[in-house]
């Protein structure tokens, strides 16, 4: 579905994606990263907004730049308000599909079927967009966005603004969306609200990928990292005193009030295998068990660390980079470096 070799956009002396190697299958995906990490500059260009400075971008097996039949077969929500404030939704939605191609009739029964499904009525379709409100005007971008029957639906930052029903009401369309059988990218800089709809996620930093996969996947790449465990108990003490002989365990504090424990361990699967047989063997009475690496939050959070640092040295960590960089590229960073354009940092 898409393919990305390579890719890196340059905006004069910024690099906005580096070296960015991708390949995409359908499904549904969760774009995550700061504001300003490149997931803007990388969704334009999978819809053809941008050509990249470096690299080849193919979507459905073609380059989307300049490509009017691949564009057909995507559906992008920007992040922007791009909505003429004197136009009705329903003239703004028909319009875009007659930019398409498709003939008054066709376009107006499918404009109102988008409108449809994103909640818009005929009273409030009808009226101009200027008077609507945050939620509404994400509804009627939503609307344009599918109502050509997109097989790919993009959308960047899509709850930007919502309060929570009209949170709710956007997770649960794009819960729907994936339901069908449809893919969609959903870039968000904030993890809980992608944590419902992506079974993948792309974790993007400075224009970098960081991490993608499944869950499980980007889990397996912190598989040496310790976790640490609470297990709320009513003798802390004595749980404390087993758990600390045992071999899957790095350390153990107990809580304030004796409620309960902090363990750290590297292999937090063997504590989970082993803790009934030793609950049952000691007779212990551990009443909750929570595991920091259940969110997440904590995944992601994990990962910009290795990446960034080494806490004992300060060292950068090269987490799912490319070893090698283009030669255009490396000239870039070269001349921009002799003349001050740039920063040493900024050549890694």
């Amino acid at each position: 579905m898409i393919e990305l070799t390579k890719v890196t956009k340059l905006y004069g002396t910024v690099i906005g994606v580096n070296e960015i190697d991708l390949v995409l299958e359908p499904g549904a995906y969760g774009l995550l990263g700061a504001n300003g990490s490149g997931k803007t500059t990388l969704i334009n260009l999978l819809t053809g907004q941008l050509k990249p400075s470096v690299g080849a971008v193919r979507v459905f097996q073609s380059d989307p730049w300049g490509q009017s039949n691949v564009r057909y077969r995507l559906g992008l929500c920007p992040a922007t308000d791009i909505l003429y404030t004197n136009v009705t939704a329903f003239q703004f939605v028909r319009f875009l599909l007659e930019l398409q191609g498709i003939n008054r009739l066709d376009s107006a029964e499918l404009a109102n079927n988008a409108l449809d499904v994103v909640g818009l009525d005929d009273k409030d379709r009808n009226r101009p967009m200027g008077e609507y409100s945050r939620g509404m005007k994400q509804r009627a971008k939503l609307a344009q966005a599918i109502a050509h029957d997109p097989e790919l639906l993009i959308l960047d930052e899509p709850f930007s603004g919502l309060d929570p029903v009209a949170r709710h009401e956007m997770t649960t369309f794009l819960q729907d969306w994936v339901a069908s059988g449809k893919s969609v990218v959903v870039s968000s800089h904030i993890l809980h609200e992608v944590e419902n709809i992506a079974q993948h996620y792309l974790l993007m930093n400075h224009g970098r990928l960081l991490a993608h996969g499944s869950t499980t996947e980007i889990r397996d790449l912190l598989a040496d990292i310790p976790r640490e465990v609470t297990l709320r108990c009513t003798d802390a003490v004595k749980l404390a005193g087993v758990l600390q002989y045992q071999e899957c365990v790095e350390s153990v504090g107990v809580l304030d009030g004796n409620l309960g424990v902090i363990v750290r361990s590297t292999d937090a699967n063997s504590l989970f295998d082993a803790l009934p047989n030793w609950i049952t063997e000691h007779e212990l009475n551990v009443t909750e068990v929570e595991s920091s690496d259940e969110s997440l939050n904590w995944i992601f959070d994990t990962l910009l660390k290795m990446h960034f640092f080494n806490s004992k040295d300060g060292e950068v960590l090269q987490l799912d980079m490319p070893k090698t960089q283009h030669p255009l590229l490396l000239l870039f960073k070269f001349v921009a470096l002799l003349f001050g354009l740039i920063s040493r940092d900024d050549t890694i």
